[in-house]
């Protein structure tokens, strides 16, 4: 038997026997030769049970990223996304223009960044998805769980614009463009200005894609729009191929699809700078009015947009840095990211005004009329002014083509967080790439018949209120939930050496900024997000839901609130379960919930740090050594990961 084992056992010049999961102190009934075993401890040591410290079962291995700039692209594809053209610049100019950059840029500071380099610390350190990391303090495996809903809210809904930008992209290969005044079923609208209401671009929107012209509300969805049903079922094959292999296919389309965004920008920056008008549009976006400081909505608006853009608290940023090396650099990754998504919403601004402002200088009325926020800038105002450029054609195909190449990155995270999640708790899925097809496939289906209520006819009224409430009060408790877990529960000063012993070499700089990152997780952050969700509740009582001019029931604001009170909920329940799952007085229950599983520090098989990987310690013996079942177990263990 012993001849066979050694067989089995990987050959070396000694023929030594390995046990990685022993130390030499702790041997299991292995002598070495210079020892003497009695008989009574070899009966002892023969009954001994197996040592808990024995390494787990062979799991299969974890994705890497290709490359770090596959990783930082994909982050910046994440975070830069439709908020950036469609919402930012329309609430810098409602807001007091530049001077909604301070707010702006202070919740930036104290709660964006912050936030943003705990969720991918927590993500890179555990190397595991939203809910498998929080083996750190299985008290608050909730939280994964709620961003797993709000994630799943985001997909439901976002992809509908994606088909909205296949329509619109589909449409703008016809010349003369459907929405402008050079269309023959246009001219009326065009020629009697005096007695229609509404814009070309406004008729094609709500008559032709949308149709909510034929819906009364949220209780009268109508039928399918089967055209959009087509764009909708192209936009999820499009998601489902893109991501068919992980991060490896994934990592790859973002070279392009968070690049082309930039040079398009860029090109109409350059095209808007040459319009007569465009000055006095960059005017309006940024002439500062020093009032809005003291108004409190001002600093709510910028904080939620920063929430927004950033993409925190649903689990797509988690998923994306636990395919990180360990030792990658989460900090140079944290400024570089978010301080280049601020910048991006801002230079889109220049893009935006100026070729609005163009427009208001061809209508000849003021900038405020003809600029919009959310899918009215970028459905019908944008397109109209696009309309009116020489070679509309050409512009409108590149304006929605930046707009698919955006939503699609930032789906791409929040469907990257929902499959990370269920990948992890179930590994057997990541090792069978058909079974792994198979489920990525189900769920873009059943993603797609959900969409299917978002593009009827009043299909709009549906995606406005997921909208609202998905991303509203739940996504601010589950962070607030974070932030407090892991400053007090987990212990800020255990996470911030957690963030040292990764970096390996940490520079100065990232040591002293490492202070002040505490400091906002500990006091400036937490304060902030209560401030903020204070001041969603007294909005949520005080206004109304509306959509243009119709006004949302109160069942159907209660609707909106039961999704967003879902989400934070699971916080809750699954607290209840791990301390239920604990023994002793509740007191004793809960302080064992917060403690770190005893599988939260395992060796990685993908690090590649010398200090976390561990190599198997090699103990010489002779061939009278004890073996124990424990022994057996390493030796498989063994042979499987060499394998």
């Amino acid at each position: 038997l012993l001849n066979v084992l050694r067989n089995t056992s990987p050959k070396n010049e000694n023929s030594d026997i390995i046990y990685p999961h022993l130390s030499p102190a702790q041997q299991n009934g292995v002598v070495s030769s210079h020892d003497v075993i009695s008989p009574v401890s070899q009966t002892r040591t023969e009954h001994q049970p197996p040592s808990s410290a024995s390494a787990p079962p062979a799991q299969p291995p974890r994705d890497q990223w290709g490359g770090k700039y596959e990783f930082l692209l994909s982050c910046i594809g994440y975070c830069v996304g439709l908020g950036n053209v469609w919402r930012f610049p329309y609430l810098c100019y409602r807001n007091g223009g530049g001077v909604f950059l301070i707010p702006y840029f202070i919740m930036l500071f104290f709660t964006g960044m912050p936030l943003f380099l705990m969720e991918l610390s927590l993500g890179q350190y555990g190397a595991a998805g939203p809910i498998t990391v929080w083996k750190c303090c299985p008290l608050l495996k909730g939280i994964g769980i709620g961003m797993l809903c709000v994630s799943t809210l985001v997909c439901l809904y976002y992809n509908v614009i994606i088909a909205w930008t296949f329509y619109y992209l589909g449409s703008s290969f016809q010349s003369p463009l459907p929405w402008s005044c050079d269309a023959l079923h246009n001219i009326p609208f065009c020629r009697n200005k005096t007695n229609v209401t509404q814009s070309p671009s406004e008729v094609f929107w709500n008559e032709k894609v949308l149709g909510v012209v034929n819906s009364e509300g949220l209780h009268d969805p109508g039928p399918v729009r089967w055209p959009l049903a087509l764009c909708l079922l192209a936009a999820w094959v499009v998601i489902f191929l893109c991501m068919l292999k992980g991060i490896h296919s994934s990592g790859k389309v973002v070279y392009v699809t968070a690049t082309f965004p930039y040079f398009v920008l860029v090109v109409l920056i350059i095209r808007g700078a040459t319009l007569e008008g465009s000055l006095n549009g960059v005017a309006f976006y940024l002439t500062p009015n020093w009032a809005h400081l003291a108004d409190a909505q001002v600093w709510h608006i910028a904080a939620s947009q920063i929430f927004y853009s950033l993409g925190i608290g649903v689990g797509g940023l988690l998923s994306m840095a636990s395919y990180n090396k360990f030792d990658n650099n989460v900090i140079r990754d944290t400024l570089v990211i978010t301080i280049g998504n601020c910048c991006t919403s801002f230079f889109a601004g220049f893009a935006i005004f100026s070729i609005l402002g163009h427009m208001a200088w061809r209508k000849g009325v003021p900038v405020g009329q003809v600029a919009d926020s959310g899918p009215g800038l970028a459905f019908v105002a944008y397109p109209e002014a696009l309309a009116l450029l020489p070679g509309s054609v050409f512009w409108s195909i590149l304006f929605f083509l930046m707009l698919f190449m955006l939503g699609v990155d930032t789906l791409f995270g929040n469907m990257e967080g929902i499959c990370t999640a269920v990948l992890d708790e179930f590994p057997q899925l990541r090792s069978n790439l058909k079974h792994k097809t198979l489920f990525l496939a189900l769920l873009c289906f059943s993603f797609y018949l959900m969409g299917l209520l978002l593009i009827t006819d009043g299909g709009i009224y549906w995606f406005t209120l997921i909208d609202s409430f998905s991303t509203s009060f739940g996504l601010i408790i589950i962070t607030l939930f974070m932030c407090i877990g892991i400053s007090f529960f987990y212990g800020v000063n255990q996470f911030c050496q957690d963030i040292v012993d990764m970096i390996c070499h940490c520079p100065p700089w990232c040591t002293k900024l490492l202070l002040y990152f505490k400091a906002c997780w500990v006091v400036f952050t937490p304060f902030l997000l209560t401030f903020i969700l204070t001041y969603i509740f007294i909005e949520m009582y005080r206004t109304s839901l509306h959509y243009g001019t119709y006004v949302y029931p109160t069942w159907g604001k209660a609707l909106g609130v039961c999704m967003g009170a879902f989400c934070c909920l699971q916080i809750l329940i699954w607290a209840i379960v791990a301390v239920s799952k604990e023994s002793g007085t509740l007191k004793d229950r809960f302080q064992k919930s917060i403690r770190p599983l005893n599988s939260w520090r395992v060796n990685n098989i993908n690090t590649t740090s010398q200090d976390q990987h561990v190599e198997p310690q090699r103990v010489e013996g002779p061939f009278t050594v004890n073996l124990t079942e424990a022994d057996f177990t390493s030796m498989n263990w063994e042979a499987i990961s060499e394998a």
